[in-house]
């Protein structure tokens, strides 16, 4: 029976091969999610070795924080590109999950990161959510818990303003797009903690401030970022 399991699992895979999301090639027996290729291959910034790296830069002078990251470099056209697409538009919440393990493996052996008490991610608008059926930053946060033993918060941080895409706007108007956007429900419960807030993709940086100062506001708190790519 085992025989025969294994027989029509391998005819499937031959019919209808699981692809790469980031380069389409075939995987192979022992491939998860993403190829051997790619997974050793992405283009790593390896920010979390660097504290005065390109992302930390954006914050300064903004908003306090202990220390900022992101896994890849996102190059337009390139895997990472593919990846993130099939992630929040193609229905692949497993991937956010897996770039979280991948990251949270990386800032465990990090001074400042391991440290976090609490992961929130950027939050989405309830349609939204509805619409795409889950909150990308929340899978890759859940991800990122795993390797830091932090807890995952999805209430504290709320939206209460339903902006329309960032995609095309300046710096200056993705910045007045998040004004107002994003509230605190329960100060209390993040008092002195250190908060590791996380998105999928940094770019000008404007959301992730804005939802920064706000958290900010919170008495003794500390405040982290971490993001699956920036950018370039």
């Amino acid at each position: 029976m085992k025989l025969l399991r294994a027989y029509l699992s391998d005819f499937a895979a031959l019919l209808f091969p699981e692809l790469c999301p980031a380069c389409q090639a075939s995987l192979v027996a022992g491939e998860h999610i993403i190829c051997s290729d790619c997974r050793f291959n992405l283009p790593f910034t390896n920010f979390h070795q660097q504290p005065a790296n390109i992302v930390a830069q954006q914050f300064w002078g903004k908003i306090n924080i202990e220390a900022a990251y992101a896994l890849y470099y996102f190059h337009k056209g390139g895997k990472i590109q593919n990846l993130m697409h099939h992630f929040k538009y193609k229905g692949m919440h497993q991937i956010g999950n897996l770039l979280g393990a991948i990251a949270g493996a990386q800032l465990a052996a990090n001074d400042i990161f391991n440290t976090a008490d609490v992961i929130i991610p950027v939050p989405l608008h309830k349609r939204r959510q509805r619409e795409r059926g889950y909150n990308q930053s929340a899978c890759f946060a859940h991800g990122l818990a795993e390797k830091l033993n932090a807890v995952v918060d999805e209430h504290s941080l709320v939206r209460t303003v339903a902006t329309k895409t960032q995609t095309q706007r300046s710096r200056f108007a993705r910045f007045e797009n998040m004004q107002h956007v994003f509230a605190v429900k329960d100060p209390a419960a993040l008092e002195g903690k250190h908060v590791l807030l996380v998105d999928d993709i940094v770019t000008t940086g404007s959301t992730l401030e804005a939802c920064g100062a706000e958290l900010l506001k919170v008495p003794g708190l500390k405040l982290s970022i971490a993001a699956i790519a920036y950018a370039v």
